[in-house]
């Protein structure tokens, strides 16, 4: 995959929220008539476009009938020893501004045991951190 592009109300701040999730800015460019610009970080690509005239967003996290994209997941395995340390750091940095619509869990997935997140962005859109722990034989 290239990239998930996200539409944003304010570029400016979600750049600066994805830069504390460890993206650094790649490209910036203009999509017709709005601000744009591509990311990377955690092995991964995104695109952030400005709304000139943003609307409330849907809530795919809260609202189950949501049909769409859900959510961009991050794979942590290998990157940090506990999600749950790795998240309080990631509070402090945004100075207890982070909405955690998940506390760190252990959720079997196959015959693999990971720990799960979300967060909002500052967009309110969710956002999953993965980390394998061990497999089930």
């Amino acid at each position: 995959m290239h990239h998930a592009s996200i539409r944003t109300a304010d570029i400016h701040q979600a750049i600066g929220f994805y830069e504390q999730l460890g993206f650094v800015m790649e490209e910036q460019f203009t999509a017709g008539y709005t601000l744009a610009c591509w990311m990377t970080g955690l092995n991964g690509r995104i695109e952030l476009l400005q709304v000139p005239e943003p609307q409330a967003p849907p809530d795919p996290f809260g609202d189950e009938h949501y049909v769409g994209y859900y959510h961009l997941s991050f794979d942590l395995t290998g990157e940090i020893a506990d999600l749950s340390d790795w998240l309080s750091a990631l509070q402090l940095k945004l100075q207890n501004e982070l909405k955690i619509l998940l506390e760190p869990t252990q959720q079997m997935i196959g015959q693999r045991v990971y720990e799960v997140a979300f967060i909002a962005d500052r967009d309110g859109m969710p956002i999953e951190f993965l980390r394998q722990m061990n497999s089930v034989s």
